[in-house]
């Protein structure tokens, strides 16, 4: 197998370009189930008597699963240049692919544990437990497995516009509603409300009506402020998530739309097959390939 071949056997086996492949299923299978195993063990090695216990299991399995994302990161920008995207340009076509959102994932999935290791004890505990954050990105790397994260992020996509002027309304809402409480009560609790920043928590709070109470208005203007804003503030939060529900029904009903005209092709392909089998010989006499009864396939 030359270089070349294996180069593209490679970016078939990582991107999944060829259906029923089963050496790329496994492949993927066994990223996604890293990932997860990886997120898992993140968590558990917070809890401190299972630190102390299996602080060493933790670390090789920290390291198994760092040494296979590096090696699937190194694999796909070697391969990346089989996507048409980056062909024909072995160095800029590369350097185009480590910047794109997907890479650089990849990337932050695998960077902190090089990071901490080249750095020794020049880093503080906190900028280490810092690094360790990022290996949170690396669920965001499910991303290239998962059809319902795609469908997320196009949806997301598709109605940015639309969130960032909702986004817009609430921030607006709530720079007024807390400039207003700020006013109302500042005299009155001068440590609850002692600027409008800090009168910004209870905006936060009673715009999204969770009321955790622990700053509550107390004269009067400003409980009947308060009640005008949590009830404006149930309809405008409610916003996104009608905005978000609209773009999952439409790119659910485009995906069912693919799939009837696929499904519809493929009928349609199978018909003209049995038309072509079926259609009379040169001189003339048919020979039916299929009972008429039935529609099983006549042998011979």
């Amino acid at each position: 197998m030359s270089l070349a071949s294996l180069r593209q056997r490679t970016y078939e086996v990582l991107e999944g370009t060829r259906v029923g492949d089963r050496l790329s299923q496994a492949v993927q299978g066994l990223i996604i189930a890293l990932i997860v195993l990886s997120m898992i063990a993140f968590v558990m090695a917070t809890v401190p008597w299972l630190q102390a216990h299996y602080a060493a299991a933790f670390l090789w399995f920290e390291r198994f699963t760092v040494a296979v994302f590096t090696i699937e990161y190194v694999l796909r920008v070697w391969s990346c240049v089989e996507n048409p995207r980056f062909a024909g340009r072995p160095v800029t076509g590369r350097l185009h692919f480590i910047v794109t959102p997907a890479a650089i994932i990849d990337l932050l999935a695998i960077l902190p544990f090089f990071l901490s290791r080249l750095t020794g004890g020049a880093l503080d505990l906190r900028a280490i437990r810092a690094l360790r954050l990022f290996r949170l990105m690396r669920l965001l790397k499910l991303g290239r497995f998962s059809q319902s994260v795609t469908v997320f992020t196009n949806v997301l996509r598709s109605k940015r516009f639309e969130i960032l002027v909702a986004f817009v309304g609430v921030s607006i809402l709530l720079i007024f509603a807390s400039t207003l409480m700020y006013v109302a009560e500042h005299r009155v609790q001068p440590e609850a409300f002692s600027s409008i920043p800090a009168a910004m928590w209870w905006g936060v709070v009673t715009l999204t009506t969770v009321g955790y109470g622990n700053v509550t208005p107390v004269t009067t203007a400003g409980r009947v402020l308060g009640g005008v804003i949590a009830v404006l503030g149930i309809g405008l939060f409610a916003l996104p998530a009608g905005i978000l529900s609209s773009g999952f029904e439409q790119a659910l009903d485009r995906i069912d739309d693919d799939t009837d005209v696929s499904a519809a092709a493929g009928v349609a392909g199978a018909q003209a097959e049995r038309q072509d089998e079926e259609a009379p010989p040169a001189d003339g006499n048919a020979v039916p390939r299929y009972c008429p009864h039935c529609g099983e396939r006549i042998a011979g």
